[in-house]
């Protein structure tokens, strides 16, 4: 159950390009709790829908402003596509740790309900301000913890997950979604994965399990460039090093529900 949150936001506006306006945005959640995200808007039509990023890792991509000027960590695989669903229509709001986890987030808090009300504000305040535009959830690696277990927390009030790179054993660090219950989640799952992710939590074929078991559509992504980082960070096939602008283009059609590519290689 999430609780109705006056969504008071306060915002810092830049210009990234003429097509695109980014922002921080900061809004209160529970109490005493702040929850910031970075706004990229595509201009100067309404965006056709929302997608709310979750990195992996602990969550904190270092959102913050330095003299003017926005700055963040920008490795993380759905960081570094950000641009491409911004030019395919769709509003992108890539989401940071919560202001009482300055350290990040493990899996716990990620399924758990202080998160699931941090992103149920996130998602009233983005539909209040898109004319009440479709909004995805798209996780990447632990990030996919937070989009499945949130969405199972939000219901209808989300129109669709993907989850990509996703942690589906458990580790020493956390639990990942090796127990999660996918009847929770009625909004539409897609599933993206590369072919030959090399992390021992995030194996192929546990996303081909997952989509034949429950009839989720699958992007299965193949080639790329040779890894410049350990296989469960971003610089390898599990952050799609080299195939960067074809999968997240295949998950923009597949938001916008025109026909997408299953294949990528």
């Amino acid at each position: 159950m999430i609780a109705r949150i006056n969504v008071t936001v306060m915002f810092l506006l830049v210009t990234m390009s003429s097509a695109t306006a980014q922002e921080i945005v900061t809004l209160p959640t529970r109490d005493g709790v702040t929850q910031s995200f970075l706004l990229l808007t595509p201009a100067p039509n309404e965006p056709a829908a929302v997608a709310v990023l979750f990195p992996g890792s602990a969550g904190n991509f270092r959102l913050r402003n330095e003299n003017g000027e926005i700055k963040f960590a920008p490795g993380n695989f759905l960081v570094r596509a950000r641009s491409t669903f911004v030019d395919g229509g769709v509003a992108v709001a890539i989401v940071d740790t919560p202001s009482d986890q300055p350290q990040g987030m493990d899996d716990r808090f990620r399924l758990g309900d202080k998160h699931a009300a941090d992103i149920g504000a996130v998602v009233v305040a983005l539909k209040k301000r898109f004319n009440n535009a479709p909004v995805f959830l798209i996780g990447t690696s632990r990030g996919s913890v937070s989009a499945a277990a949130t969405a199972g927390a939000l219901g209808a009030g989300v129109s669709g997950v993907a989850l990509t790179s996703t942690v589906y054993l458990a580790a020493r660090s956390g639990p990942g979604l090796s127990g999660f219950d996918y009847s929770k989640v009625v909004a539409p799952v897609l599933i993206v994965h590369h072919v030959d992710d090399g992390c021992r939590y995030t194996p192929y074929s546990e996303a081909r399990k997952l989509a034949e078991a429950r009839r989720y559509p699958l992007i299965t992504v193949k080639g790329g460039l040779p890894a410049t980082s350990d296989a469960c960070e971003a610089f390898s096939p599990h952050g799609y090093l080299g195939k960067e602008p074809e999968t997240a283009t295949a998950i923009v059609y597949w938001i916008l529900k025109k026909p997408y590519r299953e294949n990528i290689d």
